[in-house]
């Protein structure tokens, strides 16, 4: 779902001036999944997040736990408010210099574009790490600078629209619903933590802790692929399900 509201190809961009963000919350994104699964006409789907997209899938889920076969999540983070002021702030014991650059960098000219700058210059040092401190090229283009930053700090300013932590309350919803959890436990964007806490409230969940990965290293990219390919394995079809009146042109193996 890389081009939902605000993001990818969608229009209009968060980055242009235009973009109205009033219409781009959690609950409309919800929605908007639950629109292309009825357009796809699938009775049921696996669904796979990663950071952000974990709470995504964990809110549409349990938004709709009869629409989903099963769940499989990496680097998690439940967009709770502890969870963003770890990201905010308690990461920065870790990158100190980099923090102090995000915290103060804002100067009276040019806000936006040096304030999107600084936010991407933070998220980069979150994984620099496991990068090798090797830049995102992605962070080049001043236009997605623009929208990445404006997004981000739209859904954490505002907890992602959802109480404080109603994903980890909601998870006995998710109970028959098969889970893997995969998390790095060297992941400095979103502790390990987070993914044991849902593990724990999730009785139907597996935890797959990857000791030398952080938040977007390969080592936790080929667990994901594992994960749904078992899936696969066991029902006969990659991800999706089809409706009983639809046609039987699934994704098989």
């Amino acid at each position: 779902m890389r081009d939902q509201r605000g993001a990818g190809r969608s229009r209009p961009h968060a980055g242009e001036p235009e973009a109205e963000l009033s219409v781009n919350t959690t609950h409309h994104l919800i929605a908007d999944v639950e629109r292309l699964r009825e357009h796809l006409g699938l009775e049921r789907w696996l669904l796979y997040g990663t950071s952000w997209g974990s709470t995504l899938a964990l809110a549409y889920a349990q938004r709709f736990p009869r629409r989903v076969s099963e769940i499989v999540l990496a680097g998690i983070t439940m967009t709770r408010p502890a969870d963003v002021d770890w990201f905010c702030r308690g990461a920065g014991a870790f990158f100190p210099e980099q923090w102090r650059r995000l915290r103060d960098g804002v100067p009276a000219e040019d806000r936006d574009r040096r304030a999107a700058r600084d936010w991407c210059d933070w998220e980069e040092a979150l994984v620099s790490l496991e990068s090798g401190g090797r830049r995102n090229p992605r962070y080049e283009e001043e236009r997605f600078r623009l929208g990445f930053a404006r997004l981000v700090t739209h859904y954490f300013s505002h907890a992602a629209w959802l109480a404080d932590n109603e994903l980890l309350a909601g998870a006995g919803s998710l109970s028959g619903i098969p889970g893997v959890l995969i998390h790095g436990q060297l992941d400095l964007a979103a502790p390990l933590r987070n993914a044991w806490q849902l593990a724990q409230a999730w009785s139907t969940s597996e935890l797959v802790t990857v000791g030398t990965a952080g938040h977007t290293s390969a080592a936790v990219s080929s667990e994901v692929i594992r994960a749904i390919e078992r899936f696969a394995d066991r029902r006969g079809v990659l991800a999706l399900d089809r409706a009983p009146d639809a046609d039987r042109t699934s994704a098989v193996r």
